[in-house]
């Protein structure tokens, strides 16, 4: 009996009803769940953006920029016209109802699909986040959902009530504005989405930590995962951090240390080539050019918020920046990107091959050839996918290649940073940044799912024979 039949007759049978056993049809096809309903949201919340209502001036919103809004809000990416001063506030809580069901909706499919394929084959990591299989089952789907919520809300709310105070107290907004700005920005910020309601987006707050630091703090929560959060906290309870530390598994041990080396990389290069730019952080004091150079590096990672301007960044960290975007985040997380699973695999096959090494170990631990294969997919159709739409967008534009490069990276990434060139790109360009922020939110996962679920055994080998390489 297949997977996909069991997982039927499971949850068939626990259920009473015929809607339990359509649920459990409609789990058989994961990868059709998630892109319907991703598609169905986006299209509910263009419908509902091109109102008049919708729009700060009481005019309809134009078809295009009503979808870049809404598919760049579920996905934490581009977006054509500025939130605080194009919406008014019923299209701002659209917006925002976008964002929260776009994080919650990634980081609860992903860890389904994640379960639907431990019950396939029993790893220990995939691609598609999920905890321990020692941990969860298929038959966790509620706990894994209520889960979700309730760290989203914990974090959400946290950081929601420490912006607003910071508002009322530091900046000086009405309480009613402030408690409204910071749970809109606690909101974009942990589902990584870089949504703000300044038109400079947070460069008014470059010289404020206690704006800066909660907001990096809450995307950084997103972007490491579900999985790895509840882990964190399970452990907690295990008592001492480094006795818990040693029984985390092999998912969150890559995952929190590949984040840590690529936000200290990304600190450190943006700090060494951005310290002396009259147009980002030269002019700040040196403890602001610190924490700007830190949030850089982290908002690079998918976020899409920005302290600086970034047009005015010198060509080598927008490349930097480009490398970060492409990376993205954890697996199910509300971050995007290839991952930094697929990346830390990469690499460490990379090592593997250099020391002339038959298998690719990884902290103690040896990965199964098929997860390789399937990383080494998911990066190079990534690849592909940026670079396919950046020759597009060239040849419809007059972008430079550099501008369009970080323009097609970010919509893929669902970063949202911006060198300023999307609303001047023509109309056929801005449908395929659509198309990429949509393929870049839920291709890696459902391609990542898809190879896993696929993965079958053959009885007979061919001759083996190797070609030149190099």
């Amino acid at each position: 009996m297949s997977y996909r039949h069991y997982f039927v007759a499971v949850s068939a049978t626990k259920g009473h009803g015929m809607h339990r056993t359509r649920w459990a049809a409609l789990l058989a096809h994961p990868a059709r769940v998630v892109v319907g309903a991703f598609a169905a949201a986006i299209a509910f919340g263009t419908a509902l953006l091109v109102l008049p209502v919708s729009a700060a001036n009481g005019l309809p919103t134009g078809v295009v920029p009503a979808v870049f809004t809404a598919t760049g809000a579920m996905s934490g990416g581009l977006s054509l016209v500025d939130t605080g001063t194009h919406w008014s506030l019923f299209g701002e809580l659209v917006v925002l109802g976008l964002i929260q069901f776009g994080g919650f909706g990634i980081m609860a499919f992903a860890s389904l699909l994640g379960l639907l394929v431990s019950g396939r084959l029993r790893l220990s990591l995939q691609l598609t986040a999920q905890a321990e299989t020692r941990s969860l089952g298929i038959g966790d789907v509620r706990r894994v959902l209520l889960g979700i919520a309730r760290i989203t809300a914990a974090v959400e709310l946290t950081a929601a009530v420490w912006l607003a105070l910071r508002f009322h107290f530091g900046q000086g907004q009405p309480i009613g504005q402030a408690a409204y700005s910071g749970l809109f920005h606690a909101v974009s910020a942990f589902n990584n989405a870089g949504f703000g309601l300044r038109q400079d987006n947070l460069v008014g707050y470059a010289s404020d930590f206690w704006v800066l630091a909660p907001i990096a703090l809450a995307c950084i929560l997103g972007s490491i995962g579900f999985p790895v959060l509840l882990e964190l906290l399970r452990s907690r309870r295990r008592g001492t951090f480094a006795r818990s530390a040693r029984h985390w598994s092999l998912h969150t041990r890559l995952t929190l240390f590949t984040t840590a080396v690529l936000l200290a990389a990304g600190s450190v290069l943006t700090w060494l080539l951005e310290w002396t730019n009259p147009g980002t952080l030269a002019p700040l004091a040196w403890p602001d050019k610190l924490m700007n150079g830190f949030f850089n590096a982290v908002t690079a990672r998918t976020a899409g918020f920005n302290s600086v301007d970034v047009g005015e960044m010198r060509p080598a960290t927008l490349l930097v920046t480009t490398v970060l975007m492409f990376i993205g985040g954890g697996s199910a997380s509300t971050a995007g990107g290839i991952k930094v699973t697929t990346f830390a695999l990469l690499a460490a096959a990379i090592l593997a091959e250099a020391r002339g090494d038959t298998a690719v170990e990884v902290m103690g631990r040896r990965v199964a050839p098929g997860v390789v294969r399937q990383a080494l997919t998911v990066a190079l159709l990534g690849v592909g996918a940026v670079m396919l739409a950046t020759i597009i967008v060239l040849t419809i534009s007059d972008e430079s290649m550099e501008a369009v490069l970080f323009e097609t990276t970010s919509a893929f990434g669902t970063c949202g940073l911006t060198t300023g060139i999307t609303a001047d790109l023509p109309v056929a360009g801005q449908l395929v940044l659509i198309a990429l922020m949509f393929v870049g939110r839920l291709g890696p996962i459902t391609l990542a799912s898809a190879l896993a679920l696929r993965e079958r055994g053959r009885r007979y080998q061919l001759p083996e024979e190797r070609p030149v390489i190099g």
